[in-house]
């Protein structure tokens, strides 16, 4: 005459079975990554790998997935200053460096006429930011100024109008810092600025406030892989070792970046099979 299992004994058959299973899910979803510092919802999956709409239980293991999710897209940039008209890029550099003297978040850029020009401040409303100009010129720190207006850059144009690329854009302000010596200043290497200024200028003059730092950069985008990086995503190594961002530079295509190597060495173009930049690379983030 058969008999019942005692229900102890159906429980413990039933949470072995549990464990067996997501052992195996585990050893079959576990992905195999060639960029380091990659988020595990980040990484690519081999072609065999489940989706993560096919395989609930892997999208609930992996803690990063929320995180890229709500990464959100990079604020657009409101009313800023522009002064200056230098043919000498030292002076340039001067001015920025004694607005950052007062702890105003400043940048040097090279316009299309090929003068040096300086830009800083990022209001929400037009007043505050001619108040702020006005201010600084009583005070013999500025000359004459412009105010930038939001709908005069690049993003807002573009997505204004429906015409342009915004990528082309961001590639085309990095190509005129060709040749010029890397000369940022009001932050050191040690304190995380490292060459990140050209990627950020790149950025701002095209109307989105990309953070000032390389680890914040990184931070802020969009994991893409290394074969589907496209012109206007930036690319990230770890130059000093290690697993900590220390050098950003912007992916032009053909498997090519502009970067600012180190002060005094000229901004220029390099590509990212060599093997020091292969061994140190990070990975790529997107902010379109």
């Amino acid at each position: 005459m058969l008999t019942a299992n005692p229900p102890l004994k159906n429980l413990c058959r039933s949470f072995l079975c549990l464990f067996l299973w997501l052992l195996v899910l585990a050893g079959c979803s576990a992905p195999s990554v060639q960029d380091r510092g990659v988020p595990q919802a980040s990484r690519e999956a081999s072609p065999a790998a489940p989706s993560a709409a096919a395989d609930p239980i892997a999208a609930l293991l992996d803690e990063d997935s929320a995180d890229q999710a709500d990464m959100r897209p990079l604020e657009k940039m409101g009313y800023s200053i522009q002064v200056g008209a230098f043919t000498n890029l030292d002076n340039a550099v001067r001015l920025e460096q004694a607005l950052e003297a007062r702890g105003i978040d400043a940048y040097y850029f090279r316009h299309e006429s090929g003068l040096y020009k300086v830009r800083f401040a990022n209001h929400a409303s037009y007043q505050p930011a001619r108040e702020e100009a006005e201010r600084l010129q009583a005070q013999g720190l500025i000359d004459k100024f412009f105010i930038v207006f939001p709908e005069d850059y690049a993003a807002a144009r573009i997505q204004q109008s429906g015409q342009g690329d915004l990528r082309t854009e961001l590639v085309r302000t990095a190509k005129r810092f060709l040749g010029i010596p890397y000369r940022w200043g009001g932050v050191t290497a040690e304190n995380g600025f490292d060459c990140s200024g050209l990627t950020m200028v790149c950025y701002r003059l095209n109307g989105l406030n990309l953070p000032r730092v390389s680890r914040n950069q990184f931070q802020a985008g969009r994991w893409v892989p290394k074969a589907q990086l496209r012109p206007g995503d930036l690319v990230f190594f770890a130059t000093k070792g290690g697993q900590r961002v220390t050098h950003v530079g912007m992916y032009i295509g053909d498997g090519k970046f502009i970067h600012a190597p180190r002060t005094g060495k000229n901004v220029r173009i390099e590509k990212l099979s060599n093997s020091f930049f292969t061994k140190t690379y990070m990975g790529g983030r997107s902010y379109l």
